[in-house]
């Protein structure tokens, strides 16, 4: 027995599967907190790119934490060798690079 048809043509089977990937990209953008996209591509979509400039700032600022407190726990001999110094280099990259993230959204 054949399988009965769902869609009366080929061109309401392509409308319902337009339909259904534009919903799971927009339900895929609600997971991650974000809103939708510009409805027209080559339209900036400001708001999507400042929640997603937000979402980089709270991961670097703990990133930042966590390894001031690794670097803070450390012996006064290891913070002041070269690891040390290295260590806090990129602590202080980290500072930097929220700070320009700050600057640009």
């Amino acid at each position: 027995m054949p399988t009965p048809r769902i869609h009366t043509s080929h061109a309401a089977r392509q409308r319902a599967y337009v339909e259904r990937t534009k919903e799971a990209r927009l339900a895929e953008l609600q997971a991650k907190g974000l809103p939708a996209g510009a409805p027209i591509p080559t339209m900036p979509s400001w708001a999507r790119w400042q929640a997603a400039a937000q979402r980089i700032r709270t991961l670097i600022d703990e990133l930042a934490s966590e390894t001031q407190n690794y670097w803070d726990d450390r012996s006064e001999s290891w913070q002041e060798s070269q690891k040390g110094q290295d260590f806090q280099e990129k602590i202080d990259l980290l500072k930097e690079a929220r700070e320009a993230l700050e600057d640009t959204f």
